[in-house]
């Protein structure tokens, strides 16, 4: 751990201007006793830079042999992370990846032309109910990298650029911020930031990203006068000098954001991709079922069963 300036530079107050684009408030969904918080896509907003896909998983709490349960499935065109703030999750892919998710860690999952993967909360040992709380999000890939071969990496929590300043803690996720660089290597310039304001404190949002925004997962922060409390999503106007600042209680964020891609993306079920076609042609694949020689394998070790297409 180590003081950045960068985290404490002079920022705009008083008379400074209402910076912010859209605001998002995430729509709920229950999963069968599971609740996320979908503020990407939104219909406001479908990206914020690269990121097409983001949903707050939880707070709940798992009964032992009874929680997250989600069976293999596909992806095309997009990069993956999930990051917890408690609990764990069980993650297996087709490349044989057999990993645990835990608080902290990035695990960067990039589907490329094709993976299939699965999340459970299966631990044998657990014996006790296990708080579960962690924000899951899609990064699409730029057109260059949508064919390109999947691939898993796992960075320890320990592993990243952990910034210090007067009241606020930021671990840099993915990409590049206030001067520090995450070790993950992504295909496309972006940031994403957990952080935490003692009450009271300001962050500033890098300067250096076309797209920025912010979602608050605790507390309540301000900016120019407005207040924006737990569950709602932020994105600024290119170019503003932002800061945010928490309230009384403090403030836990995920900020995030990048450089727009070349064009749209579309979106349907686990599949993101540049064309129509190319949704088409993940669709029949999966269809097919062929895990030998198709398109998709099953993960081993989880191979049993898979979710249909819908």
């Amino acid at each position: 751990m180590s003081w950045n300036p960068a985290l404490d530079p002079h920022c705009p107050t008083g008379d400074e201007v209402d910076a912010i684009d859209t605001l998002i408030v995430p729509r709920a969904r229950d999963l069968g006793g599971f609740e996320v918080r979908r503020a990407l896509p939104a219909p406001q907003r479908q990206m914020v830079g690269p990121f097409i896909f983001f949903d707050q998983m939880g707070p709940a709490e798992f009964l032992p042999t009874r929680g997250l349960d989600v069976r293999p499935h596909p992806h095309i065109g997009l990069a993956t992370i999930s990051y917890l703030y408690e609990g764990r999750m069980h993650h297996r892919d087709s490349l044989g990846t057999d990993q645990w998710i835990e608080p902290g860690a990035v695990n960067w999952m990039v589907a490329g032309q094709g993976i299939t993967h699965s999340e459970r909360t299966d631990d044998a040992t657990q014996t006790a109910p296990m708080p579960f709380f962690g924000i899951q999000t899609w990064v699409a890939l730029p057109k260059g990298h949508e064919d390109r071969p999947a691939e898993f990496d796992h960075v320890p929590a320990a592993a990243l650029p952990q910034l210090q300043a007067e009241g606020v803690s930021a671990r840099l996720i993915l990409g590049t911020a206030w001067g520090e660089k995450a070790p993950v290597r992504t295909a496309s310039e972006m940031f994403y930031a957990d952080v935490v304001l003692a009450p009271g404190a300001r962050v500033p949002l890098p300067d250096t990203h076309e797209d920025r925004g912010a979602y608050v997962v605790s507390g309540a922060v301000e900016q120019a006068g407005r207040r924006f409390e737990a569950g709602q999503m932020m994105v600024f106007r290119p170019g503003d000098a932002v800061a945010l600042t928490a309230g009384a209680q403090g403030a836990r964020l995920m900020l995030l954001g990048g450089e727009t891609l070349e064009g749209p993306r579309y979106i349907w079920w686990n599949f993101v991709a540049s064309s129509k076609e190319r949704i088409e042609e993940a669709k029949e694949a999966w269809r097919q079922g062929d895990w030998q020689n198709g398109r998709f394998q099953l993960p081993p070790g989880d191979d049993a069963e898979h979710i249909p297409l819908p």
